[in-house]
């Protein structure tokens, strides 16, 4: 992951009562391996948070677009770039958030293709082992907290990109109006609904399935195969892509769900941000009711399991054995 560009600026703000204070670095950070471990951890952590996806907004340009634009051009450095960015964010901090942080800033390749990351970063109080085997308090930086982080995928964004959502903000429960004044800082629209174009998509597999009069073996694999390639773009933080998804389906027929898709009325795009909660409900049946839970994967429906419409029953064929140990001895 070569970083081309890094900077970390302070953003001082005691309680919610102070007002925040900018503290930026004059210069950028200097390359070193505890830094890319750093960006690694940090990307692995925004994958796993709930996010919101867009573009910016080409109908209502904002600053940050045309400055960075501006500093991608040579124009500008990066210093200057962040810093102003930085300045933005301080009336959004002291109306949503109790504490400051610091703001890194990282631009950076992963293969062929460029982003530009940034998350206010806070502390967390932890323990150390000194050189003398003792026990001693260290301030770490806490990976996890990330009210306020964008993911922008440079290259698409360049490329002019008519349907990829790009830009990713993060959506924390119950900061509905910090994330939308981010994205209004960023010049971000939202584009999409990850979790319902997820679940249009698995509709549209289902229907497809249901069309091919598949067997149920097929039928399994290629649930895998679906569940297994759109978890994997989850966790790389990139989309769906319906034709190469198409292809891995089917590889006799690479066209074939892309095609269903196409011809009907789905209102499916190209790439789809994948939802990682509704990927893994449609992987597993739950239920709870009545002092009974119960769970299983969705392959073994019909197999395993059965689901008797008529008489609202489910019958278990093969008993889990710790559990069969436990009706045994009641």
């Amino acid at each position: 992951m070569p970083i081309l560009h890094s900077i970390i600026h302070r953003i001082d703000k005691g309680n919610s009562e102070t007002p925040a204070q900018l503290v930026p670095a004059a210069t950028a950070l200097p390359a070193s391996d505890a830094l890319e471990d750093l960006v690694s951890g940090l990307n692995d952590a925004y994958h796993g948070k709930a996010k919101n996806w867009g573009r910016f907004n080409e109908d209502a340009p904002a600053a940050f677009p045309t400055e960075l634009a501006a500093f991608l051009a040579g124009d500008s450095d990066f210093a200057s770039l962040t810093q102003t960015l930085a300045g933005r964010l301080i009336p959004l901090i002291d109306d949503n958030l109790p504490t400051g942080g610091h703001l890194l800033v990282v631009d950076h390749q992963q293969g062929e293709t460029r982003h530009l990351f940034m998350a206010l970063l806070h502390h967390r109080d932890g323990f150390a082992i000194d050189e003398s085997l003792a026990v001693t308090p260290a301030r770490q930086l806490n990976l996890t907290q990330m009210s306020l982080a964008a993911r922008l995928d440079i290259s698409q964004w360049q490329g002019s990109s008519t349907s990829h959502p790009y830009l990713s903000w993060a959506r924390d429960r119950g900061r509905t109006k910090l994330a939308e004044a981010f994205a209004e800082t960023l010049g971000a629209q939202e584009q999409r609904d990850a979790g319902q174009e997820t679940r249009t998509l698995l509709k549209a597999f289902s229907d497809y399935v249901e069309k091919e009069d598949m067997a149920e073996e097929a039928s399994r694999q290629k649930t895998d195969t679906l569940v297994d390639y759109a978890t994997d773009q989850a966790k790389l933080g990139e989309p769906i892509t319906l034709d190469q998804l198409s292809e891995l389906i089917d590889e006799e027929h690479p066209q074939a769900f892309y095609d269903h898709i196409r011809n009907s009325d789905y209102g499916l795009s190209p790439e789809i941000p994948p939802d990682k909660k509704t990927l893994n409900q449609f992987k597993r049946f739950t239920g709870r009711a009545a002092g009974v839970s119960i769970s299983f994967d969705s392959h073994l429906l019909g197999d395993s399991v059965e689901y008797d419409e008529a008489s609202d029953r489910l019958i278990i064929k093969q008993v889990p054995t710790g559990l069969r140990d436990q009706l045994k001895q009641r």
